[in-house]
């Protein structure tokens, strides 16, 4: 099973979308500041995920939520929960 996930920073609001194949790890590895890209944005709260079969379905849904006009909708759903 691999996973896209939602995580919202406790700080900025700022809203990151990752992949991977164990949501608790990477969930705790992007809180204890292990990850580069979300180590200034600390605390961070998982606000969703979905699930997917293949790595590259993942990735695929990873790249396309990515984009300007997704990524936008997406910081509007979870700002509004």
């Amino acid at each position: 099973m691999f996973y896209i996930y939602f995580l919202k920073s406790r700080v900025n609001g700022d809203l990151y979308i990752g992949s991977c194949k164990d949501l608790t790890v990477r969930y705790k590895r992007h809180n204890l500041g292990l990850v580069r890209s979300t180590k200034s944005n600390r605390p961070w709260e998982l606000v969703g995920y979905e699930t997917y079969n293949t790595r590259s379905e993942a990735y695929r849904r990873e790249m396309f939520l990515k984009t300007g006009q997704q990524k936008e909708l997406l910081k509007k759903k979870f700002d509004n929960n």
